[in-house]
């Protein structure tokens, strides 16, 4: 079922009257939407809404609504990414997985060895604005300007994972047993480049007393460690 972002002044139970351009343009005109299709609409309050159209003029499109109920759609911690982008193709998976993977918000870092030194996160949160729309995120992440691992973290997390392929052999199941995520903690994934972190960066990290994790022995490129490390957080959180 398509899945838009709506404002609150749009809500006029038992009604809902679609007038914002960009979705009356995707809805009316890229997607042809008929009078007796369903919508999913979510709100600001991270309600969500299950309608059908009723009527499609040339301004707007109005939807009865069927079903209202509060969005399970996301994660009751606050998942962050700290990650060098990577070029290309590569740098939009990354945006989008971690955008169906729970992320609040994604840092783009420039480190040592960063491939892709420009800043396009304007592009990047495009991205991630369509891929919360279809993966029904019941809020849409945030994709930060580019910054330095120093600058992130100046901010106050509950929890800082640090993914250092061939530099640890702690695992991620061994640390989160020690130290487990709690609901409403804010937890840091800080991601590297294809190349790694430089010498100079990991002793930074254990300047700051961070822990060091390994995603096992298979060598994963970048934007599959992210997938890879997200996942395994949400899930060992879960269980």
């Amino acid at each position: 079922m398509p899945h838009f972002f709506i404002g609150d002044d749009l809500i006029n139970p038992p009604e809902i009257i679609i007038s914002n351009a960009d979705n009356y343009k995707h809805i009316a005109r890229s997607l042809r939407a008929r009078v007796g299709e369903k919508l999913l609409l979510i709100d600001d309050k991270q309600i969500q809404y299950e309608t059908v159209i009723t009527e499609i003029n040339s301004k707007e499109i109005k939807c009865e609504i069927k079903k209202s109920y509060p969005s399970k759609r996301d994660l009751d911690f606050d998942l962050y990414l700290a990650q060098s982008p990577l070029r290309s193709d590569a740098q939009l998976t990354v945006m989008e997985k971690a955008t169906e993977l729970g992320v609040r918000a994604v840092f783009p870092v420039i480190t040592d060895n960063c491939a892709l030194k420009v800043d396009k996160h304007e592009k990047w949160q495009r991205v991630m604005y369509e891929a919360s729309k279809q993966c029904e995120r019941a809020k849409i992440p945030t994709c930060y300007p580019v910054t330095t691992l120093e600058n992130v973290l100046k901010q106050d997390f509950d929890c800082v994972i640090v993914f250092a392929e061939r530099s640890t052999e702690r695992s991620l199941k061994t640390f989160l047993r020690e130290n487990p995520i709690k609901k409403g903690d804010k937890v840091l994934v800080i991601i590297g480049p294809e190349g790694g972190f430089s010498e100079r960066e990991f002793e930074f990290f254990r300047a700051k007393g961070l822990p060091l994790i390994t995603l096992g022995d298979l060598i994963l490129k970048a934007e599959t460690a992210v997938i890879v490390g997200l996942g395994d957080i949400a899930y060992e959180y879960q269980e």
